[in-house]
């Protein structure tokens, strides 16, 4: 998958939103209900109702790409409906693109060594 670089803001939308959108209804929605810019380079994550699709939007620098993925036979895990988002690190993505459970991915804790070698 063509997908920016590690350093990018990962967003879900946690409420199912209508599928029939397409770049500018979701750019819409995530100006007015999420109330961001979608114009920055962070991808907004986006779920149907089946909870076995999703859709991504983000501004590469030239224009909005919308990327979609459909699961067979299962389910995506996703975080439980309420109103906002959630922000995910590249490893939660990938996991969650990858149609995994996502909240066992846990960021490795990093401490400076005590002394030199």
């Amino acid at each position: 998958m063509i997908f920016p670089s590690n350093r990018v803001r990962i967003l879900v939308a946690t409420r199912p939103v209508d599928f029939r959108k397409g770049h500018d209804g979701l750019a819409a929605l995530v100006q007015s209900v999420l109330r961001k810019d979608p114009f920055t380079g962070t991808v907004f994550v986006f779920r149907s109702r089946r909870a076995d699709r999703l859709k991504l939007l983000y501004w590469d620098g030239s224009g909005l790409v919308l990327a979609y993925k459909r699961l067979e036979g299962t389910t995506f895990t996703w975080p439980a409906i309420r109103d906002g988002m959630l922000a995910l690190n590249h490893a939660q993505f990938e996991a969650l693109f990858a149609g995994l459970d996502w909240r066992r991915v846990k960021a490795l804790e990093s401490r400076p060594p005590a002394a030199a070698e």
